[in-house]
């Protein structure tokens, strides 16, 4: 179970950071509230939102990107499980 604290978020954007990943907050006319911009690894997420929309961000993300597990280590690895095992408790609508 996730858990919506800034501790929580800031694994996350640790996580992505060791990914190379820049993840910047700014403001901006995001429709899905991020922008992802590959060609250089930076994510940008709408500096408004409240740390619970920024952790379903980062979380969406993470599981659109594709993930170098080199750069894992064994928390790393069991954050992504407990991210992959979350979305797939989360019911549609």
């Amino acid at each position: 179970m996730i858990k919506y604290t800034k501790h929580f978020l800031s694994k996350l954007e640790d996580l992505l950071e060791r990914q190379a990943y820049d993840i910047r907050y700014e403001k901006g006319n995001f429709q899905s509230g991020y922008c992802v911009v590959e060609a250089k690894k930076m994510i940008v997420i709408n500096k408004f939102f409240e740390t619970e929309s920024r952790i379903n961000n980062l979380i969406d993300i993470i599981s659109q990107i594709e993930i170098d597990e080199t750069r894992l280590d064994a928390k790393d690895k069991d954050l992504i499980k407990t991210i992959i095992f979350s979305k797939e408790d989360t019911p549609i609508n």
